[in-house]
């Protein structure tokens, strides 16, 4: 009877705790996500409405409903202007590029978490520092490197870029899953007879795999939004991904830019990472872990 009464004081101090103050942070977080939902939706619903409209239409009435609901615009946008060679290359440069920096992420991160060698703390902050390195600053030095090495205007040269580019996030956000990991299992398959390669592909990745699922996620919004790096070492038409050939199109018109099929081409770019995101969502909801060397 004495621990249902002091239950019941707990519940009714909890419910006094939450007035005034709480609910008017609730409440007003309620209406800043409300006015941010709003900033970021109608936008690309007033992109997504006009990639319906002819230029004319637009420019008379912009927030008008199309006089006739047609595709024209997406059959321009991908043959005529080219991005269905831009999504092509995009697709290839990414997806090749994901697959290889998730899989070298995960060894080097599983490597620096579990065994202890006299240069892993070096080389764990040595991947943190490439974070912090501004990628403007290896512009210069990435272009001799390619030109000398002929990956220059090459896809297999943008997607060692890109590996490089993302290894260093990858290696920080796994290194504190596969730190977490029992140490137990990993004794247990050793009493077994499984080998270091087993012992990672088979049991450890698995494991990690909601961390591995969020990284890559974040890896591939990153790399398909890149417009720096292509831009600087891909100066190939012909191997355009889809941030420059979204610059390109709208540039080369001059001021007889077709905005309709213009609109349409940045739905075309913009789709697919909203699947990937609505897919995939619910993997990043308490995979985010704060990496520390230990």
């Amino acid at each position: 009877m004495t621990a249902v009464t002091t239950d019941e004081r707990i519940v009714t101090g909890n419910r006094r705790a939450r007035t005034g103050g709480d609910k008017a942070v609730e409440a007003t977080s309620h209406a800043l996500l409300f006015i941010w939902t709003i900033i970021v939706i109608v936008p690309f619903l007033w992109v997504v409405l006009s990639s319906f409209k002819t230029t004319k239409e637009i420019l008379a009435s912009p927030f008008s409903l199309p006089a006739h609901w047609s595709f024209d615009n997406y059959a321009h946008a991908w043959t005529d202007a080219g991005i269905r060679q831009f999504f092509l290359n995009t697709v290839i440069v990414v997806g090749v590029a994901l697959v290889l920096v998730m899989l070298l992420g995960a060894m080097c991160a599983y490597v620096l978490a579990r065994f202890t060698f006299p240069a892993a703390r070096f080389i764990y902050y040595l991947m943190l520092a490439g974070l912090t390195f501004p990628i403007f600053l290896a512009i210069v030095p990435l272009f001799f490197i390619l030109k000398n090495g002929g990956l220059l205007n090459t896809l297999p040269g943008l997607i060692m870029v890109y590996v490089a580019f993302a290894l260093p996030f990858t290696v920080f956000f796994l290194f504190a899953f596969f730190r977490g990991l029992p140490d137990e299992i990993y004794e247990a398959a050793v009493m077994d007879g499984a080998g270091d390669w087993r012992i990672f592909f088979q049991i450890m990745l698995p494991m990690a795999r909601p961390g591995i699922a969020a990284v890559a996620i974040f890896n591939f919004l990153g790399l398909w939004n890149q417009f720096l790096l292509p831009v600087a070492l891909n100066t190939d038409q012909s191997r355009y991904v889809l941030t420059q050939g979204m610059a390109s199109f709208a540039s080369q018109a001059g001021y007889a830019v077709d905005f309709g099929a213009l609109f349409a081409a940045v739905v075309i770019t913009v789709v697919p990472v909203l699947i990937v995101y609505v897919i995939f969502q619910r993997r990043l909801e308490g995979s985010v872990s704060r990496g520390t060397f230990r």
